[in-house]
């Protein structure tokens, strides 16, 4: 009785008139996409005598794309849970959910309370307000987080660490660890429940007013990037034998110990002259990402291309290989990234890949995904999946767990 009475509570909450799709789809998707293969990206050319200029063409990879999208219902499951999880009886009253997410965000909060009864119970009734709290199934499978941050903490230790590794003084603002933490997949909390723990590998710092997260101790063992880490399993650790006669092929992929693994877009048609300008960029050498930028000048090709290795090996520091373009641009200074880092990225068509879906655009790390799937998964992610699934929603591929990091 308690419940149906709560459950019309409920509904008499949704009745409410919430803002109307089209304008929640305006302000969440502040650059509308077309339906088409490829976008065009303005180029600046010089005057042709009156002709326009050309437009070049950036290809778009739907599966990439279609990732930003599926990912809002979990996400919105989640942060749900987390909520719920935060508040001092594990439960929380429907009438306080918009002081948690804001009135626009409520309403999405409860369709999900209503749609998913198998993840979310909805309680009270007569005397007692209406409250939400997990369902008992969801309580025995949210039990194993904590395995799972147990499990993630070497992880998390390790790519903090190969972060601070990769700056030119071994030290990053805070602030900025802070702008990507969900990324790296670090608590909410790490500067209080993770960082104390190890003082001999960090520290925090003031510089120029402002804090700084700092390297006390250097590792050589693992000043290693996820490219070499790739290539070594493949067993490729020396050029010895490829020689001049070995042609990339189509795909622009190579074989040897300074090449970038390949994905071009769909409907992306390299020429002869750009596969065999790619074939001597492939085989070119180039400083290590954890050697000190300060020692290369940024006009020698091969220092361009370990630019291309630090943007590899930061996306491949985060969970799912992915940061808005703001999160990179972020570490400007203590990657010495180029300026015009977006021109950089849109170089490279083959090894990264920007996706305006979402809030922000993205860069995803290609390599890391097979169509739409996550190649390889850290502990903290599988626990979400499982969690998620309690929803009804299936994963595609089965995930491996994340061995290197």
């Amino acid at each position: 009785m308690q419940r149906k009475t709560a459950m019309l509570r409920f509904h008499q909450l949704l009745k409410t008139s919430p803002p109307c799709e089209s304008q929640a789809h305006a302000l969440s998707s502040p650059i509308p996409y077309h339906r088409k293969a490829s976008m065009w990206v303005p180029v600046k050319h010089k005057s042709s005598g009156g002709r326009r200029p050309k437009r070049k063409v950036y290809h778009r990879v739907h599966e990439l794309d279609k990732v930003m999208d599926f990912q809002k219902k979990p996400a919105l499951i989640l942060q749900l849970k987390s909520i719920i999880q935060s508040q001092k009886h594990q439960s929380l009253l429907l009438r306080d959910l918009e002081k948690e997410v804001g009135f626009v965000q409520k309403w999405n909060f409860m369709a999900a309370i209503e749609k998913y009864p198998s993840i979310f119970y909805v309680g009270g009734g007569n005397r007692t307000p209406p409250f939400v709290t997990l369902a008992e199934k969801a309580k025995k499978v949210a039990r194993e987080e904590a395995e799972a941050k147990d499990l993630m903490e070497p992880i998390l230790v390790k790519n903090l660490r190969k972060l601070l590794m990769l700056s030119v003084d071994c030290r990053v603002p805070l602030e900025n660890i802070e702008f990507i933490e969900s990324e790296l997949g670090l608590p909410n909390d790490f500067k209080k429940s993770l960082l104390p723990k190890y003082p001999e590998i960090f520290s925090v710092k003031e510089v120029n007013g402002k804090l700084h997260l700092h390297l006390e101790n250097w590792d050589s063992s693992i000043a290693v990037t996820a490219r070499e880490e790739q290539l070594g399993g493949e067993g490729i650790s020396a050029p010895s034998g490829l020689g001049n006669k070995v042609r990339i092929s189509k795909d622009g992929n190579f074989l040897g110990p300074h090449a970038f693994r390949m994905s071009f877009p769909a409907g992306f048609r390299p020429n002869t002259s750009y596969l065999e300008q790619l074939e001597r960029w492939q085989k070119m050498d180039f400083p290590s990402p954890y050697l000190n930028a300060r020692r290369f000048d940024i006009a020698d090709p091969k220092v361009r291309k370990r630019v291309v290795a630090v943007l590899h090996e930061l996306l491949s520091l985060t969970m799912q290989k992915r940061m808005t373009s703001a999160q990179l641009d972020a570490f400007h200074s203590e990657y010495f990234l180029p300026s015009k880092l977006l021109l950089c990225l849109i170089k490279h068509p083959g090894i990264f890949y920007i996706t305006n879906k979402g809030a922000r655009s993205t860069v995803f790390l290609k390599e890391a995904y097979d169509g739409l799937n996550l190649i390889n998964k850290c502990p903290l992610l599988l626990f979400n999946d499982k969690f998620v699934a309690l929803s009804g929603r299936r994963e595609i591929n089965s995930c491996k767990t994340m061995h290197s990091s």
